[in-house]
């Protein structure tokens, strides 16, 4: 059946991508309901979120999408079977400016702690109250990482802080690169105050995912950095 579905997250994944969002059914904790579209037996790849046009769905999109049925993978509980093979993506509309900056305001998540600390669900949205972020690129091996810390609800993640919660935010990602070449860095670490300075950014927001259980461990991620206002950065799909 098609949803309309409000992307919060283009994610990097080592096989491939993973998307989420909005879809306009209540939640009591985000306001609305968060999906996670998966396929039955394999990653998500750059083709299956690309819509008839050759163009690759972003964060801001409002797509149509065939999810057929819910598939929860506890504590991956938004989890929907999706069907990207007869209905390709398809934009509707975009979510931007003030009724962007609106919107989050109004679904940052009343109970985060159910996915950061109690692991009942894996997707929320918060506005934590300090954050750091830190880009890396090794010349030599071409490793590239991406980390942001922050504090929520009294609480610092990663706990102690050290070099942060892994990014896998596509365009966040593409950002840092971008800012890694212009000031010829090998690193680059940002205080709250200096990354709100670069961005000109009043408000940032993160969208928050749990990752795949590895060795019986799960470990946050961050799988969406909205700015507000909004920043630009051009991704590289064959560099992510």
């Amino acid at each position: 059946m098609s949803h309309e579905v409000l992307i919060l997250a283009l994610t990097r994944m080592k096989s491939g991508l993973c998307t989420a969002g909005f879809i306009n059914q209540p939640h009591p904790a985000s306001g609305l309901t968060w999906v996670r579209p998966v396929k039955e037996h394999s990653s998500l790849l750059l083709g299956d979120m690309t819509d008839a046009d050759g163009r690759v769905v972003q964060i801001g999109d409002v797509v149509s999408l065939n999810l057929l049925h819910p598939r929860p993978d506890p504590p991956h509980t938004e989890d929907w079977l999706t069907d990207f093979v007869r209905q390709r993506p398809r934009l509707l509309r975009q979510l931007s400016g003030q009724k962007r900056a609106d919107f989050l305001a109004r679904h940052v998540d009343q109970c985060p702690a159910e996915v950061l600390q109690q692991h009942t669900r894996s997707l929320c949205l918060i506005r934590p109250s300090a954050l750091w972020a830190t880009f890396s690129l090794d010349d030599y091996s071409g490793k590239y990482e991406a980390y942001v810390g922050f504090q929520q609800d009294g609480l610092y993640y990663p706990a102690p802080p050290t070099r942060g919660v892994p990014v896998t935010d596509l365009k966040w990602r593409a950002l840092g690169r971008q800012w890694l070449a212009e000031e010829r860095a090998g690193r680059l670490k940002f205080s709250h105050d200096e990354l709100h300075g670069r961005l000109a950014a009043g408000v940032i927001y993160l969208a928050i995912g749990l990752s795949r259980s590895y060795k019986g461990t799960i470990w946050p991620l961050v799988v969406g950095v909205h700015v507000v206002p909004d920043y630009a950065a051009v991704i590289d799909y064959d560099n992510l």
